[in-house]
C-alpha cells in the first residue's frame, strides 16, 4: 500500500505544471483562480491537475465561505524524500568504495614507477 501511495506521488510530480502548482502552494494557500494565473490553460485543465495532486495526497482543498483554498500536504513529499534518501545512502557508500579503489590503484601505480 505504501508503494502505491509512492507511485501516486511520483506520477503527480512527473508533470511540470503540477510541480509549479506545488511550488506556489509552498508559499501558502491559494484558490484555483490564483493557481491558474501563470498558466496558459483553462481553469478546467488546472482543476484536472489539482485532482491528480489531491488524489496523491499532495494537496487538500478547504472551504472558506464561497471559495475553496488549496493547501500543500507535506507527508507524501516526506515519504518520497525518505525513499530517495535510502538510495542516496547506498550510492554514496558505493562511490566511497570506488574512491578508495581509485586511490589504491593510483598508489600502486606510483609505487611501480619508483
Amino acid at each position: 500500500m505504501e508503494n502505491d501511495n509512492l507511485s501516486l506521488t511520483f506520477a503527480a510530480l512527473a508533470d511540470p505544471t503540477r510541480r509549479a502548482i506545488l511550488a506556489r502552494l509552498a508559499e501558502g494557500e491559494a484558490t484555483v483562480n490564483v493557481l491558474a494565473e501563470p498558466f496558459d490553460m483553462s481553469l478546467q485543465a488546472v482543476s484536472q491537475h489539482l485532482k491528480v495532486l489531491e488524489r496523491a495526497g499532495l494537496i487538500t482543498r478547504g472551504r472558506s465561505a464561497q471559495w475553496r483554498p488549496c493547501r500543500i500536504e507535506m507527508a507524501p513529499l516526506d515519504d518520497a524524500a525518505a525513499w530517495i534518501g535510502q538510495y542516496r545512502a547506498v550510492w554514496r557508500d558505493r562511490f566511497d568504495l570506488l574512491d578508495q579503489e581509485i586511490r589504491k590503484i593510483r598508489q600502486q601505480k606510483g609505487d611501480d614507477r619508483g
